[in-house]
C-alpha cells in the first residue's frame, strides 16, 4: 500500500477548498498554486504550504502536466489531485506524476485514454452489454458518409467530437442541409478545441433525461455505484442544477441503470471515482452516453443522500485500500439539490458577469452547504469559469428541499456581479420542476425566458428607459449631446434613486 502524506491541489477555486477540507480531516497536508491570475484567492488560505507560480504568467500552470509533477516531485509531495476541469481527464498528467514518482489521485493513464475516447468508449459499453444509440462503428472522415450514415439511422442525428467534453464540439442535424453545415461546424470547433477534429455520429434522443451514476472502484476488482443523479436542467449542454435522486426513475430502471455503469466500470478496468452517463428517453429506455473519469462538479449532492465522502475514497483508492463496503450497504437517504451559482447575465443569454463581489451574504441554514471560492471585495476573474458557489440545499424529501430552497434563494445577498440566482427562483416556480418531469429541453420549452429579480424590477425597467429617453431628446433638442453617454447603459450608471 502506498502512503499519502501530502497532496498538491492542482486546481482552484471551491473544488481546492473542498479537496483541502478533507485531505486536513485524514491528517493529510495540502500544497496550493498561487497563480499571476489570482494572488489573492480565497483558496490558498486553506492551503498549509503556497507554492508560488505567479512568475508563469504566460501560461495556466493548470493545464502543464509536467509542470505540475515536476512542482509535487520539487516540494518532496507525495501526490497530485487534480479536482475537476483543467488536467482531471488528462493522461499526460498520469503519466508525469508516474514519471515523477508522485501518485495520481483519479485512474489509471490507460482508464483515462479509453474513456476519453468516445468512440473507444462506445465500444466498450456495447462489450460490456451495455445499451447504445445507434450510429456511426468509427470516425466519420467526409460529409459524403456522414449523409449516408443519418440516412440509414434517420433524423435528427446528433455530431460528436471524439476527443469532446463539457458538450464541445457538438451539433444536431435535422436534416440533410443541416448535416453539412453542422458537420464542419462540428470539426471545426473539435479541431480548435481539443486539437482532434475527429468525430462520430449518432441517433439523437428528444427531450431526454440526462441521468449519470456516481461508481467507486478499488484496484482490486471492487466496484460499487452510489445511485443516480438527475442532470437535465443545461444550457448549451452545460448543467445548471442537478438533484439527487433522479425523480424520473423508478426502482426496477435505477438498479439496472446501477448494474450498467458497474459492469462498464469492471470491463475498463477501472479504478478511483467516476461516473457513467446516460440518456433516458421517453419509454424510460435507457443509453450510454459517456464516462467521466473524475469527480464531478455535482458530487456533493451524491456524498448528501449516502453520506459517502468521495474525496476520501478517491485518496484510500489511490493507497491501495479495498472499498469498506459492498453495494448492499449503500442507501439512498433523502434528497438534494445542487444550483450552480455562476457569475453569468441570465437575461443576456448566461452572458458571463465577471467583476468585483462588492456584497456576499449567505444564510445559516442547518440543510444549506455552500462551497464557494469567493468573498467579499474578491474579483472574479475572466480567466475560469463563471461559477462562484455551489448551493446545495438537501432534506429527508425533495418537497422539503424545494420549499427550503426558496426560503435560502429570498436571504441570498450578491452585489457587484450579475449571478444565476434569479434564474434558480424562476426554476423553483416552473410546474414542470416541481413535479419533477423536466427534460434537457426545460430552457427551450418550460421556463420563461424573463427572469425577474424583483416583482417590479420591469416597471422601473421601463421607467429607466423612458427617462434616459426623455434626458436624450432634450440634449438633442439643445445641441447638448456632445459630451453625455450615448448609451443608456452607461448612462443607467449615473442615474440615481432608482
Amino acid at each position: 500500500m502506498k502512503k499519502i502524506s501530502s497532496i498538491l491541489i492542482a486546481n482552484r477555486g471551491e473544488i481546492a477548498i473542498r479537496i483541502a477540507n478533507t485531505a486536513h480531516k485524514m491528517g493529510i497536508e495540502v500544497y496550493g498554486l498561487m497563480t499571476h491570475y489570482e494572488p489573492n484567492a480565497v483558496y490558498l488560505m486553506h492551503m498549509d504550504h503556497v507554492v508560488d507560480v505567479t512568475g508563469h504568467s504566460h501560461e495556466n500552470i493548470f493545464m502543464n502536466p509536467d509542470k505540475i509533477a515536476e512542482i509535487a516531485k520539487e516540494n518532496g509531495v507525495s501526490s497530485v489531485h487534480p479536482g475537476y476541469g483543467f488536467l482531471s481527464e488528462s493522461r499526460e498528467l498520469a503519466e508525469a506524476c508516474d514519471k515523477e514518482g508522485v501518485i495520481l489521485i483519479g485512474p489509471s493513464a490507460q482508464a483515462i485514454e479509453d474513456m476519453g475516447d468516445k468512440g473507444v468508449a462506445r465500444k466498450m459499453a456495447k462489450a460490456a452489454g451495455v445499451p447504445i444509440l445507434e450510429g456511426s462503428k468509427d470516425i466519420v472522415e467526409n460529409i459524403e458518409d456522414a449523409k449516408v450514415l443519418a440516412d440509414n439511422i434517420g433524423y435528427p442525428v446528433i455530431i460528436k467530437a471524439v476527443a469532446g467534453g463539457g458538450g464541445k464540439g457538438m451539433r444536431v442535424a435535422r436534416n440533410s442541409e443541416e448535416l453539412e453545415m453542422m458537420f464542419k461546424m462540428a470539426r471545426r470547433e473539435a479541431e480548435g478545441i481539443f486539437n482532434n477534429s475527429d468525430v462520430f455520429i449518432e441517433k439523437y434522443v428528444e427531450d431526454p433525461h440526462h441521468i449519470e451514476f456516481q461508481i467507486l472502484a478499488d484496484m482490486h476488482g471492487n466496484v460499487v455505484h452510489l445511485f443516480e443523479r438527475e442532470c437535465s436542467i443545461q444550457r448549451k449542454h452545460q448543467k445548471l442544477v442537478e438533484e439527487a435522486p433522479s425523480p424520473a426513475l423508478n426502482d426496477q430502471l435505477r438498479a439496472k441503470m446501477g448494474e450498467a455503469a458497474v459492469n462498464i466500470t469492471k470491463y475498463a478496468n477501472y479504478y478511483s471515482a467516476g461516473t457513467v452517463e446516460f440518456l433516458v428517453d421517453s419509454e424510460k429506455n435507457f443509453y450510454f452516453l459517456e464516462m467521466n473519469t473524475r469527480i464531478q462538479v455535482e458530487h456533493p449532492i451524491t456524498e448528501a443522500i449516502t453520506g459517502v465522502d468521495l474525496i476520501e475514497q478517491m485518496i484510500r483508492i489511490a493507497e491501495g485500500e479495498n472499498l469498506s463496503f459492498k453495494q448492499e450497504d449503500i442507501k439512498i437517504n433523502g434528497a438534494c439539490v445542487e444550483y450552480r451559482l455562476n457569475a453569468e447575465d441570465v437575461q443576456s443569454n448566461f452572458a458571463p458577469a465577471f467583476g468585483i463581489i462588492e456584497q456576499y451574504d449567505f444564510p445559516t441554514h442547518p440543510n444549506l452547504r455552500l462551497d464557494t471560492g469567493y468573498k467579499n471585495g474578491i474579483v472574479v476573474p475572466p480567466y475560469f469559469d463563471s461559477m462562484v458557489a455551489k448551493v446545495i440545499v438537501s432534506a429527508e424529501s425533495r418537497d422539503k428541499v424545494l420549499e427550503i430552497s426558496k426560503d435560502i434563494f429570498e436571504d441570498i445577498k450578491i452585489k457587484g456581479i450579475k449571478t444565476t440566482l434569479p434564474f434558480f427562483k424562476k426554476v423553483l416556480d416552473t410546474p414542470s420542476f416541481v413535479k419533477g418531469s423536466y427534460t434537457t429541453s426545460f430552457l427551450l420549452k418550460d421556463v420563461d425566458q424573463v427572469y425577474l429579480q424583483k416583482p417590479n424590477e420591469e416597471m422601473v425597467a421601463a421607467y429607466v428607459a423612458m427617462q434616459l429617453y426623455l434626458n436624450n431628446k432634450s440634449d438633442i433638442e439643445t445641441g447638448d449631446l456632445e459630451q453625455k453617454f450615448t448609451s443608456p447603459w452607461l448612462q443607467s450608471k449615473y442615474l440615481k434613486n432608482f
